[in-house]
């Protein structure tokens, strides 16, 4: 959690200048780094675990009673919201309500979005900013997921996991080159290949790579026209495959 949070006062600066929202999975729904982030002048959106200890959020009405003022409501039980103060969204797959909540957690009040899926249970989503819309705060954590393709891509197609060098400085390439490497894919595959999949593309690619290699190793300047039927039945062997 630390090395998270010095990122962020290292970059804090080039950060703020594009956006000021984190967008983080469940594991940094933590008092530490969601209070820190704040402070560094970040709003926070994440998944809180699905038996959070929440609270309405007190209205600001003193009581005239003496003592610490209140700072929340009635504890929030998700088998029965108290409809009155949540606010329905339409949400596919299931129904959602927004509502303005005190985390005992992190010591502070979230907006937060419930949502229940049609196959049971629920999902609890926050953001530290109270004024967020319901709609950015969903569209906002969804949009995260798609750095796990990333991942995923990178890990089955691009070699991230493969680099066995001992320097620091070529893990260091090596890791980044990966992602790069998917990220241009798509580019190419939604630009030029768009009715292929990423293992498709790649393995056109090779081929194509494999085939111009032997061609100019070969000291043989091909005939294109003739052998043009016969490249594209090569490139299609994948597809075919598939």
């Amino acid at each position: 959690m630390d090395w998270y949070l010095d990122v962020l006062r290292k970059y804090k600066d080039k950060l703020l200048d594009i956006t000021r929202y984190i967008v983080a999975d469940a594991w940094f729904s933590k008092a530490k780094f969601v209070n820190e982030a704040c402070l560094l002048g970040f709003h926070v959106l994440s998944r809180l675990r699905d038996d959070a200890a929440l609270w309405y959020s007190h209205n600001g009405v003193r009581t005239g009673k003496r003592g610490r003022p209140r700072i929340k409501g009635e504890k929030i039980d998700f088998e029965k919201l108290d409809l009155q103060r949540c606010e329905k969204l339409d949400m596919e797959g299931g129904r959602a309500y927004s509502v303005k909540a005190y985390s005992k957690a992190m010591k502070r009040n979230i907006k937060v979005l419930v949502h229940y899926p049609e196959s049971g249970g629920h999902k609890i989503y926050f953001s530290t900013n109270l004024d967020m819309s319901d709609k950015d705060i969903i569209e906002y954590y969804r949009k995260r997921f798609q750095i796990e393709f990333c991942f995923r891509d990178s890990k089955q197609f691009t070699g991230l996991k493969d680099c066995q060098a001992r320097d620091l400085r070529k893990p260091d390439f090596a890791f980044n080159a990966s992602p790069a490497s998917v990220n241009i894919a798509k580019v190419m595959r939604k630009r030029y290949y768009p009715s292929l999949s990423i293992r498709l593309l790649k393995n056109c690619l090779s081929n194509t790579y494999m085939l111009k290699r032997i061609l100019s190793k070969s000291g043989m300047k091909p005939n294109r026209t003739f052998n043009t039927k016969l490249i594209k039945e090569l490139f299609g062997i994948a597809a075919e495959a598939a």
